[in-house]
């Protein structure tokens, strides 16, 4: 038996206490159960990605500009579509760069803008990456199909309510 497992659930005696020192605890519970679970799944694509260099932020934006029809993007719609502040972008792109996996080219028609564009290189580690990851489902484990799509349209409500999109 793993020496870290319980043998109660903590987040549910937490909210047992809640209940009875503080109030109404469904909120608190399902928050604390949302992080927890966002630990779990840090470390486990955190691993996945680790032998092939990778950050998640590095592996999203070497991902994003796989799904861009040339392979390339403004580094402005880069931050938009990752929701990351122009200065993450520009640290993510500068270590993608530095590996080889992305190059930094002028906009053929903007001279303000300057594009990122996926290397073969890229290419080749994305799908590394991709293997890996895929290979631990992202690291979510004890829910069927139904249950991943039920909880991604949950979380996508929370999403939605603090303005991340609109339908």
């Amino acid at each position: 038996m793993n020496p870290r497992v319980l043998p109660f659930d903590p987040i549910a005696r937490a909210a047992e206490l809640w209940e009875e020192r503080v109030g109404p605890s469904g909120t608190m519970a399902a928050v604390t159960s949302v992080m927890r679970v966002q630990q779990v799944l840090q470390s486990a694509v955190d691993a996945a990605l680790k032998p092939h260099g990778l950050t998640f932020a590095r592996y999203e934006a070497l991902v994003l500009l796989t799904f861009a029809k040339r392979g390339s993007l403004p580094m402005r719609v880069m931050g938009e579509r990752l929701q990351l502040h122009p200065t993450s972008v520009t640290n993510i792109v500068d270590r993608l760069e530095g590996d080889g996996l992305v190059r930094r080219l002028p906009h053929p028609t903007d001279r303000r803008t300057t594009l990122a564009e996926i290397t073969e290189a890229g290419l080749r580690r994305r799908a590394e990456a991709t293997a890996a990851v895929t290979d631990i489902d992202f690291g979510l484990r004890g829910l069927t199909e139904r249950q991943t799509a039920q909880l991604t349209e949950l979380l996508a409500k929370v999403r939605k309510a603090v303005g991340d999109f609109e339908d």
